[in-house]
């Protein structure tokens, strides 16, 4: 196992899937879970890379945060494992939601005003999901919910957490811009946005309502969300002092994803590579490490 999902694990880590229904728009799509447990694990092939886990094993007597990882447009939330594994290692139950119409098999939602309703409902739902679920629902700390969002997943964060966005034209049918009504969730108590995109935030009092504590990390070599869509976020919250904002030197959009396996590390899959001399391994020691400490010292 690589030395980042090693360094610091203080539990072992179980893991199911878990299906999240929509009723309104008459569609399911898939959680999975990561989760503390006494159960010894073993190699597991889960969203095509290996982990150590125990699967559908009990979860672990306690009372343990929320943590639900939102990813990128045309993604998978599996490029988020390390992180997501390191978090459930150390405590967390960790949600990883795969958003509907807006992922790697399938993104026919993106550039749409659908995309920009359902992404943060769908997060609401997997959060009301896991609270309701009868596995986890007597474990988890009552209404403390931290979103994790890295691009596309950053406006999903903002949005749930009382952000108010607008459309393109472009992505509404009338070719009009809109506000778009999107569910806002006051169990959240912490967001961790990874170089995230903001445009649909430019309206002046768009992120007023979003009082909770943000970690924010951009990358200097951002071609996607370059450090305008960081400036939305600084400039358009109520409190900046409950923003801790850093800029990672010579990363780029890609470098917040876990590393990729060799045999997927070319310059033919984008999402593999980074700047020339950036060690994505070894940031991702240092993220892990991070976004823990900041989740942990949220203490309300």
């Amino acid at each position: 196992m690589p030395y980042l999902l090693q360094k610091k694990m203080n539990e072992f880590v179980g893991y199911c899937t878990v299906e999240v229904t929509d009723s309104v728009l008459d569609l399911s799509f898939p959680l999975a879970v990561l989760y503390p447990t006494r159960a010894p694990t073993k190699s597991e092939l889960v969203g095509g890379y290996t982990l150590d886990l125990a699967r559908n094993a009990p979860i672990k007597e306690g009372e343990f945060r929320l943590a639900i990882i939102s990813h990128g447009k045309g993604s998978s939330p599996w490029v988020y494992r390390t992180l997501a594994y390191f978090l459930a290692g150390n405590g967390f139950v960790v949600g990883l939601p795969e958003h509907p119409f807006n992922n790697r098999d399938n993104n026919t939602w993106h550039g749409t005003i659908q995309n920009l309703k359902a992404r943060p409902h769908h997060v609401q739902l997997a959060i009301n999901t896991l609270y309701e679920h009868p596995e986890f629902a007597a474990s988890l700390k009552p209404d403390w919910v931290a979103i994790i969002g890295h691009s596309m997943g950053g406006y999903t964060a903002l949005a749930l957490a009382g952000g108010i966005p607008t459309c393109f034209p472009h992505e509404s049918p009338d070719q009009q811009a809109h506000i778009v009504r999107t569910p806002t969730d006051h169990r959240i108590k912490a967001l961790v946005l990874l170089a995230p995109a903001t445009p649909w935030f430019l309206a002046e009092n768009s992120l007023h309502n979003v009082v909770a504590p943000i970690l924010l990390l951009e990358a200097e070599k951002d071609e996607h969300t370059p450090s305008e869509h960081g400036l939305i976020v600084l400039h358009r919250v109520a409190n900046q002092n409950k923003v801790q904002h850093r800029v990672i030197e010579n990363a780029g959009h890609f470098s917040f994803l876990s590393p990729f396996p060799a045999a997927r590390t070319n310059p033919t899959f984008p999402p593999s590579q980074d700047p020339p001399g950036f060690d994505r391994l070894r940031f991702h020691e240092e993220l892990n490490t991070e976004v823990l400490a900041f989740l942990t010292s949220q203490t309300h």
